[in-house]
């Protein structure tokens, strides 16, 4: 991540450097996975160049402009541009149809993230860092990093990790630490010297994955991890005020605790200590996916893009031409 580096700075690398590649690749689709502001310059730069979009993750909403930011706006954004879009719910989908996008141009088939977790978590591993091999104990695993929490609501769930700490030392607090100053400038003089937390760098795939095995119990603020987690039986603390994942939360395996400390201590402390509640929130069917994403997304661009190519290069010429014609 370059030093300074703003949501503009990223959109206009992007745009500019993609642009080459797309003139070079002459693809049929543009496959995006996701909401980041990769997605949506990426897509743009297809649309630019009139070449058909697939969003993978399509229809996730929080129905809140800034929460999270700037996700939300880029997934919206890149709907508006994307030709066929897979959806992981039935939830999302209707998103996708409230927004007036054609029903036959979407396609539940669960998420991606999730057939990749599959095949990634049942490999034999060892952390190349003996400080996670030797990890005894609970342990839980914290990650947060959302711009929207920069300032006091990060200060705030800082706060309530030192707290959980120091209540329970026989705990071990594992964070990868993003490398956003951002996060680092607060995480590191807030937690650094207690000594049941371990701040570490940040995890590559296969890693993290395996790091989330280990733990009891996970506090974040990610969106990916609200949905692999429940494949992995491990219950979820959102460190947000809303989620653009709400089965996860409907299928009891997650719940909104926000950056209020204190709301983060006592449902933390709950899961400690309550047997009963925490094995029913560990014991959910994944809402996102059963390991066959993938296969479904495939079937449904030889169905749609390869069978119907000349059908949709036909409306595109079309527009154009009627656009000239204005």
């Amino acid at each position: 991540m370059a030093a300074g580096q703003g949501l503009s700075d990223i959109t206009c690398k992007v745009l500019k450097n993609i642009e080459s590649i797309y003139e070079t690749e002459q693809p049929d689709l543009v496959l995006v996975q996701g909401d980041t502001t990769t997605v949506f310059a990426a897509s743009l730069a297809a649309y630019y160049k009139h070449i058909p979009v697939g969003h993978v993750e399509a229809g996730l909403r929080s129905h809140k402009k800034y929460h999270p930011f700037p996700e939300e706006i880029n997934r919206c954004l890149t709907s508006v541009m994307a030709h066929l879009h897979f959806a992981p719910t039935h939830d999302a989908k209707t998103n996708l149809l409230n927004e007036g996008i054609s029903e036959d141009l979407i396609s539940i088939t669960g998420n991606t993230v999730i057939d990749a977790l599959l095949d990634v978590a049942v490999r034999d591993f060892k952390f190349s860092n003996d400080l996670l091999n030797n990890i005894k104990g609970r342990m839980i695993l914290i990650t947060a990093h959302r711009r929207e929490s920069f300032g006091k609501p990060f200060i705030n769930i800082c706060k309530a990790i030192a707290t959980l700490a120091k209540q329970y030392p026989d705990v071990t607090f594992v964070y990868p630490v993003h490398l956003n100053p951002n996060v680092r400038n607060t995480v590191y003089p807030m937690l650094g010297n207690v000594s049941n937390i371990l701040l570490i760098e940040p995890l590559e795939y296969v890693p993290f994955i395996h790091l989330m095995k280990r733990a009891c119990l996970i506090l974040t603020d990610s969106g990916g991890i609200q949905e692999e987690a429940p494949s992995l039986n491990k219950p979820v603390l959102i460190l947000r005020e809303v989620t653009e994942r709400p089965e996860v939360v409907k299928a009891g395996g997650a719940k909104l605790v926000g950056t209020n400390p204190d709301a983060i201590i006592a449902e933390t402390i709950r899961l400690l200590e309550d047997t009963k509640e925490y094995n029913r929130m560990a014991n959910i069917a994944n809402p996102f996916g059963d390991g066959h994403a993938a296969q479904r997304i495939i079937n449904f661009i030889k169905h749609k893009l390869i069978r119907n190519k000349q059908e949709i290069t036909v409306k595109l010429r079309t527009r154009e031409k009627q656009h000239v014609s204005v």
